[in-house]
């Protein structure tokens, strides 16, 4: 019982060396970490000028669409070409059952050939009764009613003869081919449909040139104009570098039903864009100040979105910030930073919170 105090004792001692000991190994950590030295570039945070912008749904489209339809009434046959198949002008997309046509056309054959057979006779008495009429062997009245029968005979038969060759030209729409070079979009019957003139078949969409469509509110309509230059995004992509389209076309008369106006606009060779793709359409309606930083001085830690910030001392802090919208390799920072803030921007991936910066120096 007497030794109780001293074993007391001895074990806080020996608590207070472990305590101690810790305290100095977390200690050489920090002292570690602190002398961790980092060589970037830092760059001044400035207040910039940034556009406003409204962004409004599009639709890519050819400028060159054609509506393919039969210029005759007639069951479909086949149809020779798929959707999103390229095709070239001239080249054969569907077949009309000719059955009709080629009735007509045994038929205009056939009066043609009674047309001819009657001018024949009508010849033969129109020279023979013309000599009769030199030789006063008949009177004028019975001539002129021989020249008469003639004549309206040669008539008969170019009519019969027009029948007939209208009859063959229709024979020809029977096989309906490619008014331009382009890709079919809109596949809108099949084999054994009803064809009739009017009602489309296939939809050809030319290559040469697209356009986006869409649709604005007043309130930008008043603020756009024919000739600008405008931002386009593929819907869904958020990395994806914008396309730059020019407006051809802002439609005066609002939609009855949406009070929106239709803006078209051309996109440049070469847009990646294709016809059927829903882009959105970003214009210009104003400025605003902001800041911007490049989008190398963009991390991600823990699956927070920030930037390290040097501080007086030249020690990095990362900082979470909100962003906007990149443009030409520059971000928008939304929040988190202000004007006069350095802000590393290079060799973002090397660094960690509390790293010292050196510019221009050496990693250690």
């Amino acid at each position: 019982m007497a030794n109780l105090p001293v074993l007391r004792v001895a074990l806080l001692g020996l608590a207070a060396s472990l305590i101690n000991g810790c305290g100095t190994h977390d200690s050489s950590e920090e002292q570690a970490a602190a002398g961790r030295t980092v060589a970037a570039e830092v760059q001044t945070v400035q207040p910039v000028s940034l556009s406003l912008r409204v962004e409004t749904p599009g639709l890519v489209v050819s400028e060159d669409q054609v509506q393919v339809a039969s210029r005759l009434m007639g069951y479909i046959r086949e149809i020779k070409v798929e959707e999103g198949q390229t095709v070239k002008a001239g080249q054969l997309l569907f077949v009309v059952d000719p059955a009709d046509i080629q009735g007509q056309m045994n038929q205009a054959r056939a009066g043609l050939a009674q047309a001819e057979a009657a001018l024949a006779d009508a010849r033969l008495d129109h020279e023979r009764f013309g000599a009769l009429y030199k030789d006063e062997a008949i009177p004028k009245m019975q001539w002129d009613k021989i020249r008469l029968q003639y004549q309206v005979a040669q008539q008969q038969v170019a009519a019969a003869r027009a029948g007939f060759g209208l009859a063959s030209n229709q024979m020809r729409y029977a096989s309906v081919v490619a008014p331009i070079n382009g890709v079919v979009t809109q596949k809108m019957a099949n084999a054994g449909d009803l064809a009739a003139p009017g009602r489309p078949v296939l939809v050809i969409e030319g290559l040469k040139k697209l356009q986006v469509r869409t649709q604005v509110s007043g309130d930008v309509y008043a603020r756009i104009k024919t000739g600008e230059k405008v931002r386009i995004m593929q819907d869904g992509e958020t990395t994806q570098t914008p396309v730059e389209g020019r407006i051809a076309q802002v439609v005066p008369a609002a939609d009855p039903a949406s009070h929106s106006h239709l803006v078209k606009i051309d996109l440049p060779a070469g847009s990646g864009l294709s016809s059927g793709s829903f882009v959105r359409v970003g214009f210009a309606t104003g400025s605003r100040e902001g800041i911007r930083v490049p989008a190398s001085a963009v991390a991600e830690r823990a699956g927070i979105t920030g930037v390290f910030v040097v501080d007086a001392q030249g020690i990095a802090r990362y900082r979470m910030v909100r962003i906007g919208a990149t443009e030409q390799g520059q971000v928008e920072i939304q929040s988190g930073l202000n004007a006069g803030d350095k802000v590393v921007v290079s060799n973002v991936a090397q660094l960690e919170n509390g790293d010292k910066v050196n510019v221009g120096g050496t990693h250690d």
